[in-house]
C-alpha cells in the first residue's frame, strides 16, 4: 500500500491561455485521482510535466526554457500543450525530453506518466469521489468552462486550427454537470470560453442532449440560458460578432447573465482586417450599437494588434477613430508577433519593431483616456464586487466588479471596518469579508483601469444548484 513518505510525486508546470488552464486542470485531476501527488518544487518531483502554449514566438520561447529548466533540474520532463504538436521544435532544442503529446491530450499524458511512475494499484487511493470537481488551477470561487476546442475560422495570423484541430463542440449535458458541480463545491463566477465561443455546436449540428428532464440543444443561447439558472454570474469570452449574439445581450439585459462580452476585433482598418481575414469595421460598430440598444449596461472588451504587415499610418489612425467611436470599456493591445506557418508570415511590409512600439504606446494612450473617463462616470454608484484577495492592512480588500475579468482586466479596491468612513462601512468589521465572497461597494474614486470604494454589504450567496461536500459555497 502507497504511502505519504512513498508516493509518486509529478511536478507541474501551465503555460498558455485560459483553455490550456483548464487541460491543465484534467491532467491534474486524473494524477491526484490515481495516487499521485502534486510537487511543490523540483526537488521534489520524480517527474515534470509542462503544458506548453506554441502560438506566438515569444509564447514559444517561454515554453521551451520552461521545458529547459525541468529537464536541468529532473531530468525526466513530459511535453504537452499546444507546442507539443510541432514535437520536432522541442526536440531540436531539448532532445533529452522523455515524451511529447499535443494539446488537450490528457490520455496520452497519463499513459507516458505511467511508464515513467507506474500508479499505485490500491483501489482505496485510486477514487476521486463523484461530487469533487477536481483540481481547480482557479481560486475556488471562479472557474473556467470550456465548451469546445479547436477552431474553425482561417486568421492569417493564427494556427490555433493547426494545433488544436477544428472545432469540436461538447454536448450541452456534459457542459451543464460541470457547471452544476462547480458552482455546487463554490464556484460563483462562470467563465465560458472556446476558440469561438459563439460558434459552439455548429460541428454537431446542436444536437440536443437529457439535463435534468430537459433536451437542451447544443447552442449558446440555449447552453447559456441555463447557465444562467445557477444563479452563478455567467460570464462570456471569445465572442465573434454571430447574428445570434443579439440574444445573448438580451439575456444580459434580463440580469440572466453578466452584462460583458469579450470580442476579439483585431483591427479596424478595412485593409488591415482583409489581409487578416476578419470582418469588417462597418459590421463591428453596428453590432456594438445594437448591444448598446438592446442593454446599455453592456461591458464590452476587445484585443487588437498594432504592427500586422503592410499596416499604414492610415490604418493605424483607422483603428484609433474607430476606437474613439466605439468607446469600448476594456481594451487589450499587442504588437503582431510573428506566429510559424501562420500565413501572414510570408506577407510583405513588415512593420519595424519601433514604430510597432510607438503604435501600440499610441492605441493605450488613447484607450487609457476612453476607460478613465468610462470609469469616472461610475463614482457614486454601489456595485456588486467578487473579492479575489486581501490588500495590505485587515479590512483592505481586492475584488472586480461584473465589468471585470480576472487576470486581464481592472480592480476594485475596497476598505471596511475602522479603515471605512460611511457608517455603513464601519458596521462591517475587519475580517467579516472573505476571499469569494461577492459584496456591495460604494464606488468613490477612478483611475485609468481600477475602481476604488468601501463595502457597504455583504451579500448572501444562495446559488440555485445543491451544496456538494464540505467544500460548498458560503
Amino acid at each position: 500500500m502507497s504511502t505519504q513518505t512513498d508516493a509518486k510525486k509529478v511536478g507541474f508546470i501551465s503555460l498558455g491561455c485560459p483553455k490550456a488552464l483548464v487541460d491543465s486542470e484534467q491532467i491534474l485531476s486524473r494524477l491526484r485521482a490515481e495516487g499521485y501527488e502534486i510537487a511543490a518544487t523540483y526537488d521534489d518531483a520524480d517527474t515534470v510535466i509542462v503544458n506548453t502554449c506554441g502560438f506566438i514566438s515569444p509564447a514559444v520561447e517561454e515554453s521551451l526554457q520552461a521545458i529547459g529548466e525541468a529537464l536541468d533540474a529532473t531530468g525526466r520532463v513530459i511535453v504537452t500543450g499546444c507546442l507539443g504538436e510541432r514535437p520536432e521544435q522541442i526536440q531540436e532544442r531539448h532532445p533529452k525530453v522523455h515524451a511529447i503529446t499535443g494539446s488537450a491530450d490528457v490520455d496520452g499524458v497519463m499513459n507516458h506518466i505511467h511508464d515513467l511512475l507506474p500508479p499505485d494499484k490500491n483501489p482505496f487511493t485510486t477514487l476521486l469521489p463523484e461530487t469533487e470537481v477536481g483540481v481547480k488551477l482557479t481560486p475556488r470561487h471562479y472557474s473556467y468552462l470550456k465548451i469546445a476546442e479547436g477552431c474553425n475560422h482561417t486568421c492569417s495570423f493564427c494556427i490555433i486550427p493547426k494545433l488544436r484541430g477544428r472545432q469540436v463542440s461538447r454536448d450541452a449535458r456534459d457542459i451543464l454537470a460541470e457547471a452544476w458541480r462547480l458552482v455546487g463545491t463554490g464556484t460563483k463566477e462562470l467563465l465560458v470560453i472556446a476558440q469561438d465561443t459563439s460558434a459552439y455546436g455548429v460541428d454537431i449540428r446542436h444536437r440536443t442532449s437529457h439535463f435534468r428532464g430537459q433536451e437542451i440543444p447544443a447552442h449558446l443561447v440555449d447552453l447559456v440560458t441555463q447557465l444562467g439558472e445557477t444563479g452563478a454570474w455567467v460570464r462570456l469570452h471569445y465572442i465573434y460578432p454571430y447574428p445570434h449574439v443579439d440574444k445573448l445581450v438580451e439575456l444580459m439585459a434580463a440580469g440572466k447573465i453578466l452584462p460583458y462580452l469579450d470580442v476579439p476585433l483585431q483591427h479596424a482598418a478595412p485593409t488591415v482586417l482583409k489581409r487578416m481575414r476578419r470582418p469588417g469595421p462597418s459590421q463591428q460598430l453596428e453590432a456594438i450599437k445594437r448591444w448598446r440598444k438592446i442593454c446599455p449596461e453592456i461591458i464590452l472588451r476587445s484585443t487588437f494588434i498594432v504592427g500586422f504587415p503592410g499596416e499604414s499610418d492610415e490604418d493605424f489612425q483607422a483603428l484609433l477613430d474607430f476606437l474613439q467611436e466605439a468607446q469600448l470599456d476594456r481594451v487589450g493591445c499587442f504588437t503582431y508577433s510573428e506566429v510559424q506557418e501562420a500565413d501572414a508570415t510570408h506577407f510583405e511590409g513588415l512593420v519595424p519593431e519601433e514604430i510597432k512600439q510607438q503604435r501600440y504606446e499610441r492605441l493605450m494612450e488613447v484607450q487609457q483616456e476612453i476607460s478613465a473617463a468610462k470609469l469616472q462616470a461610475r463614482v457614486g454608484r454601489i456595485e456588486e464586487v467578487i473579492i479575489d484577495d486581501y490588500n495590505d492592512e485587515p479590512g483592505q480588500l481586492i475584488g472586480r466588479s461584473k465589468a471585470d475579468a480576472p487576470g486581464i482586466d481592472g480592480n476594485v479596491f475596497c476598505v471596511h471596518g475602522e479603515l471605512a468612513e460611511s457608517e455603513a462601512a464601519r458596521a462591517i468589521p475587519a475580517g467579516a469579508v472573505k476571499i469569494g465572497d461577492i459584496v456591495r461597494v460604494l464606488i468613490e474614486d477612478a483611475d485609468e483601469y481600477d475602481l476604488y470604494g468601501e463595502v457597504v454589504e455583504i451579500v448572501p450567496w444562495n446559488p440555485n444548484v445543491p451544496k456538494m461536500g464540505h467544500r460548498a459555497g458560503s
